[in-house]
């Protein structure tokens, strides 16, 4: 009982702070973020055993450039590319192969790209519109907070088949289905509010297919991310959140997620 209300106050303070902070003004999300994004490198580079220092100050320089100053949409779009190459190819480990290459070599890539670049394209989606909107940025927390919950409660009450046992042992094909029919239909949900307070740039369609998309790529990097954990022989990335472990434990699914949301966000805009 005390475990589950220390988990449940430290996960009551953190969705606050991220939902405050995004309404609040843009500059403090981005600092927030960056805050957030910073502590996940912190609690990243041991796990991955790399130690050059330099990648540090990369992080806040790349929002300060990239996310508060604005760059080109050029550039913004080969950061994308080159980022979700790096997350295929994470991918692709996971699913193919037994241990993650990059993490015994090229460790710089993980930590530049998986991490750092992913996170920036999260700071990036409020600006998908031609105005600041938070909401977009809350919406897409709140479909990954629907999966996560949903998936746990359908796999626990009728998960029979196990997703990737040597991986991640409690998580069900159950429970990923259930939980990404239950992110779909907050997709919808998410339209209906929005449209509610005028701010209806996107349809019902397109909250569905960016719902499957930040639903599914969210799983997977949370995968991914317990297979680094498993190959760094560590239980969880850091003890910042009580009952939580680390920031990186929380966010790995959104991080990861962020690149492909940001696309999907692209080219709805694009095709519209």
């Amino acid at each position: 009982m005390r475990e589950l209300l220390v988990r449940s106050v430290s996960g009551i303070v953190y969705v606050s702070l991220v939902v405050l902070s995004a309404l609040y003004s843009r500059d403090v999300f981005i600092g927030l973020f960056c805050v957030f994004a910073f502590i996940c490198l912190i609690e990243l580079m041991p796990m991955i055993r790399l130690r050059q220092w330099l990648i540090y100050p990369v992080l806040p320089l790349a929002y300060y450039f990239i996310v508060w100053q604005g760059v080109s949409q050029n550039i913004v779009l080969v950061l994308l590319a080159a980022t979700i190459l790096v997350n295929i190819y994470l991918i692709r480990d996971l699913v193919l192969v037994n241990r993650i290459a990059l993490f015994n070599t090229k460790k710089h890539i993980i930590a530049l790209l998986y991490l750092i670049g992913s996170s920036l394209f999260l700071a990036l989606i409020p600006d998908v519109v031609p105005n600041y909107q938070p909401e977009l940025l809350i919406g897409i927390f709140a479909i990954i907070w629907v999966n996560d919950s949903f998936a746990y409660l359908i796999g626990k009450n009728f998960g029979k088949h196990k997703l990737m046992k040597r991986i991640s042992p409690k998580k069900t094909i159950e429970g990923f289905a259930g939980g990404l029919i239950m992110a779909m239909a907050g997709g919808v949900g998410l339209y209906f509010y929005l449209h509610h307070q005028g701010l209806d740039q996107y349809g019902i369609w397109d909250w569905i297919i960016i719902a499957f998309v930040v639903a599914l790529f969210g799983t997977v990097g949370d995968l991914i991310q317990s297979k680094i954990k498993r190959q760094a022989a560590v239980k969880d990335s850091g003890s910042i959140m009580p009952g939580h472990g680390g920031i990186f434990d929380r966010m790995d699914s959104i991080i990861f997620a962020a690149p492909f949301a940001y696309l999907t966000f692209t080219i709805i805009n694009h095709v519209s």
